[in-house]
């Protein structure tokens, strides 16, 4: 299937973007915005502030206990970055036992309960209208957390402009937002099997992990999936060559295991959540401008 020329994604992600500007507009009210740390809340933040103006935009962040502590930081500077009002939200998702039993309606349980604190926060606020950061091509996955804050009325006005993910990178790394090109994340929770009861130290574990990989070399897309005794590292199958010399390996295995695992095991599948999710910056490269080439 040919991909989209450079001046296609241009033309429609511009277009799309105009869009994006007159819904907000449109609503001409005070909004509070769900920021994650992603590129994706970063880019409605950044467009609610051009259309409304910073008076009327509060961002929030929810720190549940299940994300990273680098998510928490990054949506601080990004609220810095674009110059709005920031507020941290804090509660617990381990005291909710819908949640810490981990069936296949986790994320609802998570989503619901991030609702009623941002229904709660925009309450005393005497803010009417909530969105989030939710893109069209989120629709093509299951997303019971998604339904659960349209459910509560959160908004998703990428949605509603039509922008994928690739146009959101696209006019993100044009209005020069540094998280233009951050990997998609996810809570810690989503590295625990379903079925297995989420724990603040099955957490820590992974989380701790994930940062001593990272420090041992650089990777796009990393997860340790945690199974009891046994981390399953899932990277890019083209990063494979970064951890497989022998000195690499040493060093991961005797990290992992201080961090409490007896097994450390390399996933030969690779890398497999937000697989269509690209590196702008390699996308455009692959783009000849008449739009010849197919996605290798």
């Amino acid at each position: 299937m040919p991909i989209k020329t450079i001046n296609d994604i241009a033309h429609s992600s511009s277009e799309k973007y105009t869009d994006l500007l007159n819904w907000f507009k449109s609503k001409n009210s005070r909004v509070m915005i769900a920021l994650s740390g992603g590129v994706d809340s970063a880019f409605v933040a950044m467009a609610a502030r051009q259309a409304l103006g910073k008076e009327k935009i509060l961002t929030a962040t929810a720190n549940y206990k299940t994300l990273a502590k680098e998510e928490l930081e990054v949506a601080k500077k990004i609220a810095k970055e674009i110059d709005v009002d920031h507020i941290m939200i804090e509660y617990d998702e381990l005291a909710n036992p819908n949640f810490v039993k981990n069936d296949s309606l986790r994320c609802f349980h998570c989503r619901n309960e991030l609702a009623d604190n941002l229904l709660r926060v925009a309450k005393e606020e005497k803010i009417e209208l909530i969105v989030d950061g939710s893109q069209i091509d989120d629709l093509e996955d299951y997303r019971p957390g998604m339904t659960a804050l349209h459910q509560k009325g959160i908004c998703s006005p990428l949605i509603e402009a039509g922008l994928n993910k690739l146009e959101i990178r696209y006019l993100a790394k044009a209005n020069n937002l540094s998280v233009y090109d951050k990997p998609s994340n996810s809570c810690l929770a989503s590295r625990i099997p379903h079925g297995s009861e989420v724990t603040l130290l099955k957490l820590k574990k992974i989380e701790n992990s994930e940062s001593v990989i990272k420090k041992i070399s650089k990777f796009r897309n990393l997860r340790v999936r945690d199974h009891g005794d046994l981390a399953r590292i899932e990277i890019d199958k083209k990063e494979f060559t970064k951890i497989l010399d022998p000195e690499t390996l040493q060093d991961l295995v005797t990290n992992l295991k201080n961090k409490g695992y007896k097994y450390v095991t390399l996933d030969l599948e690779g890398y497999r959540s937000n697989k269509n999710d690209y590196s702008i910056d390699t996308e455009i490269d692959n783009i000849d401008p008449d739009g010849s080439n197919d996605r290798k």
